[in-house]
């Protein structure tokens, strides 16, 4: 099932238009979920950090014990001979794909050097300027490497963060806030996030329960470079009640402004989250 429209897919070594099929029923992948992906974006004629996420797809393969085939920058020109089929006024999510393909150790292990991969690229208008999202508190928490592999990008975690984003909207939220196995804000449900107090900016430290984010990273370089104090740190949720702003981060949609959390609202978007915002386009346009 899509979520975009108008959808090629490199895979078995050509170019295919639409959602082709790509895995089999005995495949590791889905049967015993050995599958990672990795997510860009294109859009105004730039692929912001491409490169990055075709290199961290390749982590996430090994942190899952599944053997990377695609050289990164292999990928990043597969990618962009499969975009020239999009106008630069089109907005396309780019997923580069792993799975094991055969098992062993009684199946349950991925073998090596067995394994499938596809490039999907699907047409996905980037969100408004002026949305915003509310977040709640959620009883799922993230967890530790001794429980998951929280070091890739695993489509194993997602139904996880599934339940969390269910629950926060069944109870008329949009996002969920999330703790980590201690009780402390790890992230939302589908982004990294940030809180700003006092003109200083705020986020969780990584500490392994959840993927310090590429577009998280390029906003710190971001609001560093323009002399505002960035912390990373540890968060409760009382400082998010206490915040002045909050925005969340991540490829989809790279800053998300919060207008609430739990009764508490924020402006939205923010002086500094409008800042935000502004400077990542300002360097994506200096990347097309």
């Amino acid at each position: 099932m899509t979520f975009g429209t108008n959808i090629r897919t490199w895979f078995d070594g050509r170019w295919h238009d639409g959602d082709v099929m790509v895995m089999r029923a005995a495949d590791h992948g889905i049967w015993q979920g050995s599958s990672v992906f990795d997510g860009a974006r294109w859009f105004d004629g730039a692929a912001p950090d491409l490169a990055a996420h075709c290199a961290r797809v390749n982590r996430s393969a090994e942190a899952l014990m599944i053997t990377p085939t695609i050289d990164p920058a292999d990928m990043v020109a597969m990618a962009r001979e499969g975009l020239k089929a999009y106008g630069a006024d089109r907005a396309v999510y780019i997923r580069p794909m792993y799975w094991a393909i055969n098992g062993s150790d009684l199946g349950v292990a991925p073998a090596p050097n067995s394994t499938g991969f596809a490039l999907c690229l699907e047409e996905v208008p980037m969100p408004a300027p002026g949305s915003s999202t509310t977040l709640t508190r959620t009883r799922f928490r993230r967890p530790v490497l001794e429980d998951a592999v929280c070091n890739a990008k695993a489509g194993c975690l997602y139904p996880n963060n599934a339940r969390m984003l269910v629950e926060a909207q069944q109870k008329g939220f949009g996002n969920a806030l999330v703790a980590d196995a201690m009780g402390n804000v790890a992230e939302s449900a589908t982004a990294n996030v940030f809180m700003v107090k006092d003109g200083e900016v705020f986020t969780p430290i990584p500490n392994g329960t959840f993927l310090s984010g590429i577009t998280r990273a390029r906003h710190i370089a971001h609001l560093r470079a323009d002399s505002v104090k960035v912390h990373e740190t540890v968060l409760t949720f009382d400082d998010f009640h206490a915040a002045d702003e909050v925005f969340l981060s991540g490829n989809f949609a790279k800053v998300t402004p919060v207008r609430e959390f739990d009764g508490t609202s924020y402006q939205a978007p923010g002086p500094i989250t409008r800042r935000v915002r502004q400077m990542y386009w300002d360097w994506a346009a200096s990347e097309a």
